[in-house]
């Protein structure tokens, strides 16, 4: 027969076993978390990722374009800048070649009006219009004036007022030197005599 000493520890060890866990309770009651729908929501932004690389691809777009357009508003640019440059300086020219012009239309009069020899003035003639082609394949047109027309101070020079009985005043009377445009542009006016009037009113 076993001392009740061991009986008693024996039956306080049974009772903090049973005192641990209530025998009801078993593992299946323990309550198991789940993910919710606000945390599925959270989560979900994650499969748009690549929506940033679409944007920087429509960013990159949009510099291309600028770029082009800064490249072409700076072709269009520099055409118009050299063809500027082009008429400034054939304008420079032909201002120095148009006294030679001038001199050399008197010279031509002066041999026809002292009876040159015909072939000599042939020789002059065929110069002076392979000089006025060049010219004119330039750029290069005379004004024209007309006796009697209204004077015009954006075309015409007047160099003198005389008085006339037979030209009303302000009207041209005489051209006295040729004037000449470069395209569009007047790069010497017509020199002309103005008349003022009968009795020079």
């Amino acid at each position: 027969m076993q001392p009740d000493y061991f009986q008693r520890e024996r039956t306080m060890n049974t009772n903090n076993d049973t005192d641990a866990m209530p025998a009801d309770e078993t593992v299946a009651d323990i309550p198991v978390t789940e993910a919710t729908g606000a945390d599925r929501e959270t989560a979900a932004p994650e499969a748009d990722a690549p929506a940033p690389v679409a944007s920087e691809a429509d960013q990159l777009k949009d510099r291309l374009l600028r770029l082009q357009a800064d490249f072409d508003n700076f072709r269009k640019r520099s055409a118009r800048e050299r063809a500027e440059w082009q008429v400034f300086a054939t304008e420079n020219i032909l201002q120095d070649l148009l006294p030679v012009l001038d001199h050399y239309e008197l010279g031509l009069a002066t041999a026809v009006k002292q009876q040159t020899a015909p072939a000599v003035l042939d020789g002059f003639r065929l110069v002076y219009d392979q000089l006025i082609g060049t010219l004119k394949r330039h750029g290069l047109a005379q004004v024209s004036v007309t006796v009697g027309e209204a004077f015009d101070p954006h075309r015409h020079d007047a160099i003198s007022h005389l008085a006339s009985e037979e030209h009303p005043a302000d009207t041209v009377i005489a051209e006295t030197r040729k004037g000449y445009t470069l395209g569009e542009k007047l790069i010497r006016p017509v020199q002309v005599v103005v008349s003022s009037g009968p009795g020079g009113s």
